[in-house]
């Protein structure tokens, strides 16, 4: 079992940075891929980020490429998300969601395991 606390949301302005964590426990955190993923009201849930075991290979979603970075610090059990250039479309509850296997999937599906979620809004 992994269980997955995210921090750090909150509101700001549009062109502005905010950093999300998310903190695991339960398992060796760095036999875990993790990935972020939002979704905005009315919307389903979408891939933002993710990184495998190595903290060289991420992945983003076009939309927030060159805009976000995701890392993580295997001494720390955290996996963050850096948010810079933030604008409105990127309003919605962020999740943090880790998996057991050794490939970054892109879909909610090739997550097992979830956070509670955590608001980012962003206002114009």
């Amino acid at each position: 079992q992994v269980l997955l606390v995210e921090s750090g949301g909150g509101l700001v302005q549009a062109g502005g940075s905010l950093r999300v964590s998310c903190a695991a426990s339960g398992r060796t955190f760095s036999n875990l891929v993790m990935g972020w993923f939002r979704q905005a009201p009315g919307k389903e849930r979408e891939f933002v980020a993710g990184i495998g075991w190595i903290a060289g290979s991420t992945y983003y979603a076009d939309s927030v490429k060159g805009r976000f970075t995701i890392s993580r610090d295997n001494a720390k059990n955290t996996v963050y998300l850096q948010m810079n250039s933030l604008k409105p479309e990127d309003t919605a509850v962020y999740y943090c969601a880790a998996d057991r296997s050794n490939v970054v999937g892109m879909a909610s599906v090739f997550y097992g395991y979830w956070g509670q979620g955590i608001q980012v809004t962003v206002s114009s």
